[in-house]
């Protein structure tokens, strides 16, 4: 009987989870409630306090599901790079995967709405280091010892690297064609393979 009625709260969860990211990509931060959620998910709103203890804390969980997803497909794109150009094709593919997935604006409404919360603030910051983390791993692995490596240290391409794609989430307001965006992926893909003497290691570095 406990495992009977265990799937029936999996299924409400799953449902709210689900309605939770489909009403933040669809409306905003601005549009979210409990009724907006329950009405999508087909549940009572009460459901939402009842399993997650209130919306910001369904948003956040839904983000994590989220970033669990996208941790593991973007680290197979990532790891199979080994150069500079490729890591730049790695990142215009982690971008595009995202936007088109809803993953950017979920993340990025969630930030817009953290300016204003403080409570959220700490939580969603909590929630980027993982990505500064990722960017910086593959950063190192690819030029780590050599001159760009030194050049640009692998924490910095990381806090460059999330900069850009938060600041892209609002630039695609006035660039909705994604015009705008593309030429600066563009641009990148010409000037990594001018950085190829840059990241010969030196003798006695791996």
């Amino acid at each position: 009987m406990a495992q009977t009625g265990r799937r029936p709260a999996e299924e409400t969860r799953r449902r709210l989870l689900d309605a939770a990211d489909q009403v933040l990509r669809e409306q905003g931060y601005a549009g979210v409630s409990a009724r907006t959620i329950a009405t999508a998910a087909e549940v009572n709103s009460a459901l939402v306090f009842y399993h997650f203890g209130g919306v910001d804390q369904l948003l956040l969980t839904a983000l994590d599901r989220a970033t669990e997803e996208r941790m593991a497909l973007h680290r197979a794109t990532a790891s199979a790079a080994r150069t500079v150009e490729e890591l730049v094709e790695a990142a215009a593919t982690i971008y595009r995967t995202d936007l088109e997935r809803g993953y950017l604006a979920q993340f990025g409404e969630l930030v817009a709405a953290a300016v204003t919360k403080p409570a959220l603030r700490d939580e969603i910051s909590t929630r980027a280091e993982p990505w500064v983390d990722f960017v910086a791993e593959h950063w190192e692995r690819v030029v780590g010892g050599s001159p760009l490596g030194r050049l640009l240290p692998a924490r910095d391409v990381a806090d460059a690297a999330l900069t850009f794609y938060l600041g892209v989430n609002l630039f695609s307001v006035i660039d909705p064609d994604r015009e705008r965006t593309d030429s600066v992926f563009a641009l990148a893909s010409r000037l990594a393979p001018r950085a190829r003497l840059l990241t010969m290691r030196l003798p006695g570095r791996r």
